[in-house]
């Protein structure tokens, strides 16, 4: 349930912070919301797969992490990444 690298790119142009900038929270938090909902399209077919249920588990709470990190660092910029990816209902 990875992704392309093709799109793991697009994402690095929309959400980096200059060109080829891979290591800013707001570019790891775009690859792992990506990651965490290809996860959940394949939890839609097949429901009882419970491994694949625990790594869901993990990288919701690295996302968790980096998103801690970010609003500790600026607030502005978690309150951009959050409505840019609309991770709040």
């Amino acid at each position: 349930m990875s992704i392309t690298n093709e799109k793991k790119q697009e994402l690095v142009k929309l959400y980096g912070l200059k060109e080829g900038d891979t290591g800013s929270p707001e570019v790891q938090i775009a690859i792992w919301t990506a990651r965490i909902n290809s996860l959940i399209e394949h939890f839609n077919v097949h429901k009882k797969d419970l491994h694949s249920r625990l790594g869901l588990m993990k990288m919701v709470s690295k996302r968790r992490h980096l998103l801690d990190h970010l609003k500790s660092k600026s607030e502005a910029r978690y309150q951009d990444i959050i409505k840019k990816l609309e991770l709040r209902k």
